[in-house]
Formats: C-alpha cells, sequence, structure tokens
C-alpha cells in the first residue's frame, strides 16, 4: 500500500510538472494520474474503497467550507435569486428535458431514465468553484450566476438521493419520509442560530487568547469536519455543512485566517477527489462506445448550455457575454453525478451498459472543464466582441485602491496610520493580537485578523495592489519569514522595515531588501542633535 502511495505522489509530480509545461491545471493531471494508477497497479475495483472515497469527498467539503467563508450569511440573501430561481429552475428544466430523451427517444427504464437526468443536472462544484475563487472571477456577475445554481445543486443532492432510496425499496412510506425531512430541516435551522448567535465568536475568542497557531487551526478543521457530520447525520450532504459552517465563521473577525489556514487540507484532499475521478476511467468502455460517447457528451453539454443561457437570459441586467460565460461554465456534468450513479449502480437501478457510459462522459467533461474555463474570455470573443468586459476592467481599474499596507498594529503601526489618516492616504492593516485588533477596530481602522506571515491572509489584503508595505512588527523571527514571504510577492522596493538593531538589519540586506529603518540609530541621531 505505502509503495502505491509513493507511486501515485511519484507521478501526480511528473504529469502535473509536464501539464504545466503547457500552462494546463492541476486537476487534469490528478485525473490522468488516477487512470495511470488504476492500470499500473490494477486497481479498477479500489474506487469502491468507501474509505478512499469518503477521503476524497472530504476535498470537496473542504472547498465548499472555503466558499462558505467568502459569503456570510448577509451575502446568501443578496444572492436569493442566483440560488433559488436561476438554481431551481436549472435543475428542473435540465432534469425534464434529459429525462424526456432517455425515456421516449432511447427507450430506458423509467427508474434509469430518472436517475440519469437527475444526475446530468448536476455540474462540477470542486472544479468551478476552485477555479473561480483561485482567479477572483467568483466576484463578478457570471461567477456569482454559476455560484448560485451551484449552490442549489448541492442542495437538490439531498432530494435526489432520498429518491433514490424510494425508487430502491419501493415500500418506503413516503409521508414518513416528509416528516423526516422537515424535522432535520427543524434541526439543522435551529443549530445554525444557536451556534452563530451564541456560541462561534466566544468559543474562537478563548483560542485566540491561548496564542497557539495549533489550536486555531484544530478548532477550524473541528468546525468544519464535525459541521459536515452534523448535516450527513440529518441526511444532508457532507458538504453542505461545511458550506452553513464557513458562512457562520464568515460573519466573524476570524474568517481570514480560518480560510488561510484550511487552504492546504483542501488543496491535498482535492487531489485525492480527482485521482479518484480518473480511477473510473476505462479504455475498454471508450473504444467499445466511443461513438455513443462522443454523441452524449456533445449533446449533454450542447442541451445544458441552452438551458442555462435562457435561464440567465431572464434577468435583463446580465448581459451576452455573462449569459455566454454563466453557460460555458456550467455545462460539465459534475463530481455529484458520480455519486448519484455510484448509488444508483449499488441498487442495480440502472440497466447495464449504461452506467459506466454515464460515468466515462461525466470524467470526459469534467477533463474538458478546466480548459474551457482557462480560456472563458476567449471562448466568448469568437461568439461576441470583448467591448463590455473592457468597459468592466477599466471600470475596475478606476477603482483599485493603490493602499499602503501596515503590518502590525503596535505604537509604531499606530503612529503610521495616524500620519496616513491625516494626510488622507488610504491603507490598510493585518494584526493577529486580538487586543491589538480590537483597539483598531475601536479606532475604525481598515484591519484584517490574521498572520501576515501567511501569503492567503496577504493576498486578502490586496498585495498585488498595495503601493507600500510597512513591516511594524518587533518580532525579529517573525519579521523575517513575512520579509521572506513578501519578496516573493511585490518588488523589493515596496518594502519598507522597521527594525530594532544593525545585526537585524545586516540579516535582511542579505536577502534584498533596501528600505530598512534602525531604530537605535535614528534614536542616537536624535539624542546627538540636542548635544
Amino acid at each position: 500500500m505505502l509503495g502505491i502511495i509513493v507511486a501515485t505522489l511519484f507521478i501526480a509530480l511528473l504529469t502535473n510538472i509536464l501539464l504545466k509545461k503547457f500552462d494546463l491545471p492541476t486537476i487534469i493531471g490528478y485525473i490522468f494520474t488516477g487512470t495511470i494508477i488504476s492500470y499500473l497497479f490494477n486497481l479498477h475495483h479500489a474506487v469502491h474503497n468507501h474509505e478512499l472515497n469518503k477521503v476524497a469527498e472530504f476535498g470537496i467539503v473542504f472547498l465548499m467550507f472555503t466558499i462558505g467563508l467568502e459569503f456570510s450569511v448577509k451575502h446568501l440573501k443578496e444572492m436569493k435569486y442566483e440560488v433559488f430561481v436561476l438554481g431551481g429552475l436549472q435543475i428542473l428544466i435540465t432534469s425534464l428535458s434529459i429525462y424526456l430523451i432517455a425515456f421516449h427517444l432511447f427507450h430506458l427504464h423509467n427508474d434509469s431514465a430518472l436517475i440519469i437526468s437527475m444526475a446530468v443536472a448536476m455540474s462540477s462544484t470542486a472544479i468551478v468553484l476552485k477555479t473561480f475563487n483561485e482567479t477572483g472571477e467568483i466576484n463578478k456577475q457570471y461567477g456569482k450566476n454559476a455560484f448560485g445554481i451551484l449552490i442549489m445543486q448541492d442542495i437538490a443532492v439531498v432530494p435526489i438521493l432520498i429518491v433514490i432510496g424510494i425508487i430502491s425499496t419501493h415500500h418506503t412510506d413516503i409521508s414518513f419520509i416528509v416528516i423526516k425531512i422537515f424535522f432535520a430541516v427543524l434541526i439543522l435551522l435551529l443549530a445554525i442560530y444557536i451556534i452563530g448567535t451564541f456560541l462561534l465568536e466566544p468559543f474562537f475568542s478563548q483560542i485566540v487568547k491561548t496564542k497557539s497557531d495549533e489550536l486555531f487551526i484544530s478548532s477550524v478543521l473541528f468546525l468544519a469536519i464535525g459541521a459536515s457530520y452534523g448535516a450527513h447525520l440529518l441526511n444532508f450532504s457532507y458538504s453542505l455543512g461545511a458550506f452553513v459552517a464557513g458562512m457562520l465563521i464568515a460573519e466573524t473577525k476570524y474568517k481570514h485566517q480560518a480560510e488561510a489556514d484550511l487552504i492546504p487540507f483542501r488543496d491535498i484532499l482535492l487531489g485525492i477527489f480527482f485521482i479518484t475521478v480518473g480511477m473510473q476511467i476505462k479504455f475498454h468502455i471508450i473504444l467499445n462506445y466511443a461513438h455513443i460517447i462522443f454523441l452524449l457528451l456533445v449533446s449533454i453539454m450542447f442541451i445544458k448550455f441552452i438551458i442555462i443561457y435562457a435561464i440567465v437570459k431572464i434577468k435583463k441586467s446580465n448581459n451576452k457575454r455573462t449569459r455566454l460565460k454563466t453557460s460555458f461554465s456550467l455545462i460539465q456534468i459534475g463530481e455529484f453525478a458520480l455519486a448519484i450513479l455510484g448509488l444508483a449502480n449499488a441498487n442495480s437501478l440502472i440497466q447495464a451498459p449504461y452506467g459506466q457510459i454515464m460515468t466515462i462522459t461525466i470524467v470526459l467533461s469534467m477533463i474538458m472543464t478546466p480548459l474551457i474555463l482557462k480560456n472563458l474570455s476567449r471562448i466568448s470573443d469568437y461568439f461576441i466582441p470583448n467591448t463590455e468586459d473592457t468597459l468592466e476592467n477599466m471600470h475596475l481599474q478606476e477603482n483599485i485602491l493603490q493602499h499602503t499596507l501596515i503590518l502590525g498594529y503596535g505604537e509604531f503601526g499606530q503612529s503610521v496610520s495616524s500620519k496616513l489618516r491625516n494626510d488622507g492616504e488610504p491603507y490598510m492593516i493585518i494584526e493577529n493580537n486580538i487586543n491589538q485588533y480590537e483597539i483598531a477596530q475601536a479606532n475604525n481602522e481598515i484591519v484584517i485578523f490574521g498572520n501576515a506571515a501567511n501569503k492567503e491572509i496577504l493576498k486578502k489584503a490586496s498585495i498585488d495592489k498595495a503601493k507600500k508595505v510597512i513591516i511594524a512588527i518587533d518580532n525579529p523571527k517573525k519579521l523575517y519569514l513575512i520579509c521572506h514571504y513578501l519578496q516573493k510577492m511585490i518588488d523589493s522596493d515596496k518594502i519598507i522595515v522597521k527594525v530594532h538593531s544593525f545585526a537585524e538589519k545586516k540579516s535582511l540586506v542579505e536577502i534584498g531588501l533596501k528600505h530598512i529603518i534602525v531604530e537605535n540609530e535614528v534614536t542616537t541621531k536624535e539624542i546627538l542633535h540636542y548635544i
């Protein structure tokens, strides 16, 4: 087993290094890795391993948690149109259309046609949201449209799995299931209210007071996994529970640090998820049914594109390029479809070989998705000139904040911020000492709670748009680490550092910093001025 793990890591590294030369995303590399190791070690049946699938699923769980951190309850209320109107219509119309085609045109059994139609309605949360979150496109209108529809799809997984359960038993009391769902929703809403209102902020306050990074990371993992498990106990999806937990933390001051700490876990587990997706590719199925798979792939993508485009068109404020980009973003079939088909196959609800053909079609559509998302603007340019995007980008450029970023809100940081405020200069502060953070809040400062030595926190503070970065931190080791990170992200000329001694200055000069102020030197000059 250890040999398989080592080989998987080695193949994943080689594959992604090769693909990066062609500027292709790591998602495709992980899928190819899964396919390679499944044949190399004869693991075609390992994908059904319960434990492996559960580990892989938590990649999506952590993804949904970090997405939830970006969207507070207030934000989700503002997106109710995208979630409930666009998302609801997309699922209903797509499912109905595919069902009618499968049942009447391909003469599939009623149960098989229904399950396949519900699976096809799903798009890939893991790929689309990961890509949009990394590129910042999730904040654009087509990103919001896609996000709303994907959230509704995630919610819809619950009733879909219940429907499959009803079909598989044939003896289930439907009224009992409805009552069970009602009480589950009631319990979930009550838990959200109690935890969000009374428990979350005091819990994090006590954790932060320990000044232990390990405890903070442990608490974030506990909340993400605990919320997922709680949702699962109520028969909801793991990822829905994680998303809700993320939204609750988004209401607190700790959301940026929570996201920064969780990203490494998310990316590793997402890699495992995509490896398991690649393990489901079977070449003999592709060869035997290549023409059917190709026709299915093209037809499904075309149908989903037309439906999503028509739905998004309902709202007049969505321009043509927004409609195009939203539609192209969601034409694939997603990972939840694999879960739906897996459960259906386990209960013998899909006729052979339709289950395997659909699985291959889903995986191929997921492989194509990163390439589509990467070239979204170019594809849209082919249909519509980019004048609308150019205007949007010009508007964004006008609003870019050429701010000064202050790392630390001690006496020196407070003095700098006071001077900048008096001069009318824009600035932002990062502080991870809870007491200093609260002082900054009391002074109505624009401040982010988080560790400035974490590059994700620096990104949240728009470091790439900063005019200058002033490091006002007294801890020499932490200061050196921050400077090391900063040099990888911005030009050294933008960095201004305050240190206590010449020894500290020497170590920073060695790594290429130029603007270093030695506190002892300044004090000495002031004293000599009076002699």
